[in-house]
């Protein structure tokens, strides 16, 4: 038995030394990556470690302590990312598993026998017991190195499951934080709405007044009801939309929505500061780039695992144990035996060629993947940061127009108070400033969701430092 071991362990030493891995050693190619961005031409460097920016919930940024509490249960109750978190751990096994091909396969055969023979020409009877135990093992030495680039590609595929268990996240997380704006968004027009009304409530005061002393018509009193309960029946439309932001939010922290009540509060969250990056820096905060990249690897490792099977395999076998009569453990029961062989497929019909072939063209197309990947990413950023370029002049412009109007609605009051015009120039300015209002309430709101988006763009506080076992997993010279 001592032999035994002796033997595969010096077989695995010689192995070990003269090993080589078949295939490509991985480089991560070159990506598209500007200089700087378009909308942002002045520079937009990274938020300094002290400025107080959040880098990992950066949803505290908006300062709602609401919010927090809802974000922060999306990692740990949300469905749909229990079952990510489980594919990941999946990925994991397989590379356990891949890895125990490495390892020599040994069993123990324990065995026992009783035997009974009788002599016909004496009738005398002879009982037998025969033991035995052997350990025996086969192994493949990886000479070409098929387990170790099996090994790599698991291993890429479970930081690339990480990444998109990561991704998925993030993006859950982003979705609350729109949906929760969103809902804070129906509370301040709902509350808009409700100043609105009882501001109509009493232009309909002073009307029916006028229309008792007899100064203007009964058309009058009928346009200021209709605007009144026009103005009601649209605070009541913004209960429907609230309610179902709130069954969205229930859903994305793994609660039925009977069980979450959000009590009602305006909008009074303040435009945040981004943490801004640079354009290189993006590929290393995104995680569906980090995921793209990842399997990349994975592909490059199956390239080698294909071409592996263009050399000969060895197998070594060995057993040793004891078997016999009396007493087991003895020397004139020791048994053993040891053996090689070596194998080499000379016809195929084309299969490995085949294999090599579509693992390089996997390899290729997940190259594609990649740069697209980068592309997609810089479009995302570009997009939030020319939105929310383009809402900051329009929330000035706004801002204006809403003062102008509320000044417009108050003189055609009193002008009409006066009797100086008629009614139809007050509901006029009234729905213009009603109108104004909501638009600037809306640019406010799309400011803010812009915000958010912008924060998803650049990988949120993520980084693929993150991503587990990544130091033990190579990853070529090229870093950006």
């Amino acid at each position: 038995m001592n032999t035994l071991i002796r033997s595969l362990s010096l077989g695995a030493l010689a192995a070990a030394l003269t090993a080589c891995a078949a295939g490509p050693d991985y480089v991560r190619p070159s990506a598209p990556v500007a200089a700087s961005f378009k909308e942002a031409p002045q520079g937009w460097q990274a938020a300094q470690p002290g400025d107080g920016v959040p880098r990992g919930a950066w949803w505290e940024v908006y300062g709602d302590k609401t919010l927090d509490d809802l974000v922060a249960q999306v990692a740990v109750n949300n469905q749909n990312l229990k079952a990510y978190e489980a594919a990941y751990r999946q990925a994991t096994a397989v590379v356990a598993e891949a890895r125990s091909g490495y390892s020599p396969t040994v069993s123990l055969a324990p065995s026992a026998t009783r035997q009974r023979t009788g002599s016909s020409t004496t009738g005398a009877t002879t009982t037998r017991s025969t033991r035995a135990v052997e350990l025996s093992g086969t192994w493949e030495p990886d000479l070409w190195g098929k387990v170790r680039r099996q090994v790599e590609s698991d291993k890429a595929a479970a930081q690339a499951s990480a990444a998109e268990l990561a991704d998925l996240t993030l993006s859950a997380q982003a979705e609350l934080v729109t949906d929760y704006l969103d809902l804070r968004y129906q509370d301040s027009l709902a509350q808009l709405l409700d100043e609105t009304t009882k501001a109509y409530e009493r232009s309909l005061t002073i009307t029916q007044n006028q229309y008792t002393a007899g100064t203007v018509s009964r058309a009058d009193v009928i346009t200021a009801q209709t605007q009144l309960a026009t103005a009601r029946a649209s605070a009541i439309a913004t209960g429907q939309l609230r309610a179902q932001y709130e069954h969205a939010i229930a859903l994305l922290i793994g609660k039925p929505p009977s069980e979450l009540t959000i009590a009602v509060q305006p909008l009074d969250i303040s435009l945040p500061e981004v943490p801004g990056v640079l354009p290189s820096t993006l590929l290393q905060r995104r995680p569906d780039i980090a995921e793209a990249e990842r399997t990349m690897q994975q592909q490059n490792a199956l390239i080698g695992v294909a071409q592996a099977a263009w050399y000969p395999s060895l197998t070594l076998t060995g057993e040793a144990g004891y078997s016999g009569l009396g007493k087991l453990f003895s020397a004139s029961n020791a048994i053993w035996s040891l053996a090689a062989s070596a194998s080499e497929t000379l016809i195929d019909g084309g299969a490995r060629s085949a294999d090599v072939a579509a693992a390089r063209a996997g390899y290729d197309q997940s190259v594609a993947n990649y740069r697209q990947t980068v592309l997609a990413a810089f479009q995302d950023v570009e997009d939030e940061l020319s939105t929310l370029r383009v809402l900051g002049d329009q929330a000035v412009a706004q801002d204006e127009a809403l003062r102008l109007a509320r000044q417009a609605e108050t003189v055609a009051r009193n002008e009409y108070q006066a009797g100086t015009v008629d009614y139809t120039t007050v509901v006029t300015a009234q729905a213009t400033a009603l109108s104004n209002a909501q638009s600037a309430l809306q640019v406010r709101r799309d400011r803010l969701l812009a915000s958010a988006s912008l924060i998803r763009a650049v990988g949120g506080g993520w980084s693929d430092t993150d991503l587990p076992m990544a130091e033990a997993t190579p990853r070529g010279a090229a870093q950006p």
